[in-house]
Formats: structure tokens, C-alpha cells, sequence
């Protein structure tokens, strides 16, 4: 799964840290979400998209065959 996470994160000059506090998740796991090594909860990617004011959609893209 790609996420685009990072990019959105950038657009509004958060850092990691300032993005993980606002979650209240840890910066590693925002590590692993920017990567694509973690597939959140339906309520964190809610809370994601609630943040970057864009759907779920718009921050997740499904690739190829993935168990969803």
C-alpha cells in the first residue's frame, strides 16, 4: 500500500513529531505509515484525514493484489 502520508504531511510544514503528538501515536509509528510498513485503523486513518482535510482515499492507494 502506498500512502501519500508524508507528502500532505509536508504541504502544512508538520514535522513527524508534530504529527504523531496531534495522533497521540508514537513517531515511529508515523515512520511506518509515511513507509508503508503499517496499515492503520479505520479510526487513525479517519483521524489522518480529518487532519489533512482530504478523504481516506486521497492519502491511501491500493497496489495489486493486497489482502484489504
Amino acid at each position: 500500500m502506498k500512502t501519500l502520508i508524508r507528502e500532505k504531511r509536508k504541504e502544512r510544514n508538520m514535522t513527524q513529531e508534530e504529527l504523531s503528538e496531534a495522533l497521540k501515536v508514537s513517531r515511529q509509528t508515523i515512520i511506518s505509515l509515511e513507509k508503508g510498513k503499517y496499515k492503520p485503523s479505520l479510526v487513525l486513518a479517519h483521524k489522518l484525514a480529518q487532519i489533512f482535510e482530504c478523504t481516506i482515499e486521497d492519502l491511501f492507494i491500493f497496489e495489486g493484489d493486497e489482502n484489504v
